[in-house]
């Protein structure tokens, strides 16, 4: 498989959010691949989008998102779970990224359910915290470039038949905007 290269990230973080949808994240754990095609995404830009983290100023937990397209932006939320994000801008923009809400596992299924303790398929990769949780995706992984075949890159996958754009979940900003997206297939 293909991976991603860092121009496909190069370009506007909703139209990427977009066309992330059917590609497939691969992750290494213990040894053994595992994989899952993604299905849900949301977009996150800059100074003209208050839901995002990099809205008014660089901190250390942000600052990947004004680094290199291409590299993880995983964060600790809620006190309990990790999100996995993408950096993803077009070069006229300080920052963005792409948070990645949801995959359909493929490989290393059991992998997975032994990493969220054994839930059903269903319901096992199906948010941003479950998705960090079955692919094992910590604060390790922050910055890591994901153009690169190592433990965790994404690839090229499959053309999603249907994109539904809806509002992002969870927020209570810029909830007009439709960036987040998923796959119907």
């Amino acid at each position: 498989m293909t991976i991603l290269p860092r121009e496909f990230y190069s370009k506007d973080t909703v139209d990427v959010a977009k066309n992330i949808l059917g590609k497939k994240i691969i992750r290494k754990i213990r040894g053994q691949q595992v994989s899952g095609i993604i299905t849900e995404t949301e977009a996150y830009k800059h100074k003209d989008d208050p839901a995002s983290h990099a809205f008014h100023k660089i901190t250390e937990r942000n600052k990947i998102m004004f680094g290199d397209v291409g590299s993880a932006y995983v964060y600790f939320t809620y006190g309990m779970h990790f999100c996995f994000n993408v950096v993803a801008r077009n070069p006229n923009y300080a920052a963005g990224a792409v948070l990645i809400r949801a995959i359909r596992p493929e490989n290393g299924i059991r992998a997975m359910q032994e990493n969220r303790g054994h839930v059903s398929l269903k319901n096992l990769a199906n948010g941003p915290a479950k998705l960090a949780q079955a692919l094992a995706i910590t604060k390790e992984h922050y910055g890591l470039d994901l153009t690169k075949d190592s433990k965790l890159h994404i690839s090229e996958g499959i053309i999603p038949e249907e994109v539904i754009a809806s509002p992002r979940i969870g927020i209570t900003k810029a909830t007009e905007r439709l960036w987040n997206f998923k796959m119907q297939n």
